[in-house]
């Protein structure tokens, strides 16, 4: 892992942290209304796979979007404007923390509905086939939406007609409150690809090295001319489902445990050459031993001065775009008729 590489890893893990952490703040005063569904330590799945594509795919996200736009290149003032509903938002204030639209850097959209995102990127999929194009369509969803009936049409159609589409399963192992287990008669997402003879495989999606490589990997396979590819990143949510979720369902012991394997934490612990004596890694028990020598034994590319100095830039930053929502004017109606009537032919939506 080289240095550059390494830096825009923590440094876009580091943001999501911090962005996240205050728009929950804002929501709590106030400031943010509606749902709002917040992506900590779900950081390594979308810096991971977004850092592997090319400036010319698509990525169609969930309503768990805003990391995956901010890792996309969206410029946070205007993601955070977006959830306060303000006219500078991304999407001029009118779709809210759901609904994220990028058109400049081919991000298609949060989608507020469970299982929406597979027909979009198979339609994105398929005009990129038809043209002839070396570009894919990256298709997030979590464990939540596999049972829908959108999965396995968009699946077989992927398929069928080899659509360059990456399908990339965040599973966090809750559909809101209700575990895998209870909702799913296959737990192991990535199985389901089989019926579909779509290549696939599970990662690690707390490593953020381990979803970069598999990421890298399958989309070189789709850009060949091999037809789509089934990843599933096993991570895990911090928080509820969302802010008006406590996540009181959960154990408090598994929580924690995931908690210590905090992909953020991670990164900083490759980036920084400080590492733990033998006695220490005896201590910690058998998983973060096994975590922190395939993370931590590294290159040493950045000293904690330069940590230091990336979380202040990222809490700048951060800040910045909470002043810049808190002065952006609201949406004003002419916006919304221009919205509707924007199609070639003037015709309307409605």
């Amino acid at each position: 892992m080289d240095r550059d590489t390494l830096r825009a890893f923590l440094r876009d893990m580091l943001l999501a942290r911090a962005f996240e952490e205050a728009a929950a703040e804002q929501y709590t005063k106030g400031n943010i209304a509606g749902f709002l569904h917040l992506y900590p330590g779900e950081e390594a799945v979308a810096v991971g796979v977004i850092h592997a594509t090319e400036p010319a795919d698509y990525v169609v996200s969930t309503y768990r979007e805003h990391v995956h736009a901010l890792v996309r290149g969206t410029p946070p003032r205007q993601v955070m404007a977006e959830l306060f509903g303000r006219r500078d938002g991304i999407s001029r204030g009118m779709g809210g923390s759901m609904h994220l639209f990028d058109r400049e850097r081919r991000f298609m959209g949060g989608y507020a509905i469970v299982g929406e995102t597979y027909p979009v990127a198979i339609g994105v999929g398929y005009a990129i086939a038809m043209r002839d194009l070396p570009e894919v369509a990256i298709c997030f969803f979590g464990d939540g939406a596999v049972n829908q009936g959108t999965f396995h049409e968009s699946l077989n159609m992927a398929a069928l007609w080899r659509l360059p589409v990456l399908f990339v399963c965040e599973n966090n192992h809750y559909q809101i409150g209700t575990e895998i287990h209870r909702h799913s008669a296959v737990t192991e997402v990535f199985r389901r690809a089989a019926a579909y003879n779509i290549p696939a495989e599970r990662v690690d999606g707390m490593d953020v090295f381990k979803v970069h490589e598999v990421t890298s990997r399958m989309l070189r396979e789709i850009r060949s001319g091999g037809g789509p590819r089934f990843v599933e990143c096993e991570t895990y949510r911090l928080r509820g489902h969302s802010m008006a979720d406590p996540g009181s369902y959960r154990p408090q012991i598994e929580v924690r445990a995931y908690a210590s394997t905090d992909p953020v934490s991670a990164a900083i612990s490759e980036a920084v050459p400080a590492y733990p004596s033998r006695e220490q890694l005896a201590g910690v028990g058998r998983d973060a031993i096994d975590h922190v020598t395939e993370h931590g034994l590294g290159a040493g590319h950045l000293d904690p001065a330069e940590v230091d100095g990336i979380k202040s830039e990222v809490q700048q930053l951060v800040q910045e775009a909470v002043e810049f929502a808190k002065q952006s004017p609201d949406p004003e109606m002419a916006e919304a008729w221009r919205c509707l009537h924007v199609n070639r032919r003037n015709e309307s939506l409605i």
